[in-house]
């Protein structure tokens, strides 16, 4: 299995990119359709390689408006911005505001969007024909993928999509009948699809994206825990409870230790607290605390490729801004450590942030 390196990650953007590292005239930019550093709408891979604005290449998070219904209801609204790791706001003018049902009718839910762990690669539906597509989140060209991502008969409102943590695969995962449709991985470089068992769940990639974790319920009403190396072969195992019934779970690079995230209790004042478990040997290290209040469950979880933790937690309250602050948490001791902390504006309808 590879660890994915700094150049690596680079590579990767650059691949989904093209020269999504050169700057962009203003002139340039308004022919594109994009303001700042958003994305073309184009409908081949490769061609009208659009560039970027200077600044970072990373987003922190994905977000979109919120406008009041003719029912006194709310609906996602506007454009899709980019929250990037230098403070700019970025549009994405291609990507689809709502979601579709079966009969591909819009609906008021806010349209399919992923961030790679990195922050440097973004997935989403085209709002002109609602096909899911990949680029580089500073900008440049769109690729399309395969046009079955969306089987007929099923609108984007039922699938989940998921970027690898250097946006070099894609998982798209299924929720309107998960028995019948196999969840999909899909290689952005040269359009491979792998399918997963439809009988599991997915739980997002592993820390070099070389394999994917899922659970599937059996039964005699236990959960098995696989992790499928996308190159061929699997691990399975049937976990304690306390890993089945977590609400939270991570793969590492190493394709069997699993961080399991159990969330904290306000009541009891029992704050977050974190397991260590061994996929291989089935061995469940003893319980952490994290240095988290019982309010600050983490409700995102990564290794990175150089085995780091980084936990995510956020505030979501209506009618105010949400509060996201990025960790870094010790598996042995439960210490965090800030990597950053941002806000999102309280007119937000929905929000996904990097690894998301």
């Amino acid at each position: 299995m590879r660890h994915i390196s700094a150049s690596a990650a680079l590579l990767a953007a650059a691949i989904i990119g093209g020269t999504a590292l050169a700057p962009l005239t203003a002139q340039a930019a308004h022919a594109a359709g994009i303001t700042q550093a958003a994305g073309t709408t184009h409908a081949s891979r490769t061609t009208h390689a659009s560039r970027t604005v200077t600044g970072s290449p990373a987003a922190r998070a994905a977000w979109i408006p919120s406008c009041a219904g003719k029912n006194g209801d709310t609906r996602a609204c506007g454009h899709w911005r980019l929250l990037m790791a230098d403070g700019r706001t970025v549009t994405v003018r291609d990507a689809a505001v709502h979601r579709t049902d079966a009969k591909g009718r819009p609906v008021g839910d806010e349209g399919r969007f992923a961030i790679s762990g990195d922050g440097r690669v973004i997935a989403y539906e085209r709002a002109r024909d609602h096909r899911v597509v990949v680029r580089a989140a500073a900008g440049g060209p769109v690729t399309r993928l395969p046009r079955s991502l969306v089987p007929k008969g099923i609108g984007t409102g039922d699938l989940t999509l998921t970027l690898s943590p250097a946006g070099d695969r894609l998982l798209v995962s299924y929720d309107d009948d998960p028995a019948r449709r196999p969840t999909k991985v899909v290689t952005i470089a040269t359009g491979k699809v792998t399918e997963l068992p439809a009988a599991e769940d997915p739980d997002g990639f592993s820390a070099d994206g070389d394999e994917v974790l899922a659970h599937r319920l059996s039964g005699d009403n236990t959960t098995a825990l696989v992790a499928h190396r996308l190159g061929g072969g699997s691990t399975r195992r049937t976990p304690p409870q306390v890993v089945a019934n977590a609400t939270t779970l991570a793969l590492a690079a190493d394709g069997r230790t699993v961080a399991v995230l159990i969330d904290g209790d306000a009541d009891l004042k029992r704050p977050p607290r974190l397991r260590i478990y061994d996929l291989d040997s089935g061995e469940l290290h003893d319980t952490v605390k994290l240095a988290l209040k019982p309010s600050a469950s983490p409700y995102l979880a990564r290794w990175t490729a150089d085995g780091r933790l980084v936990l995510t937690t956020t505030t979501d309250d209506p009618g105010r801004p949400a509060v996201v602050r990025v960790l870094t948490a010790d598996p042995d001791t439960g210490e965090v450590r800030q990597n950053d902390r941002y806000t999102l504006g309280k007119d937000r309808y929905a929000f996904y942030v990097a690894g998301e």
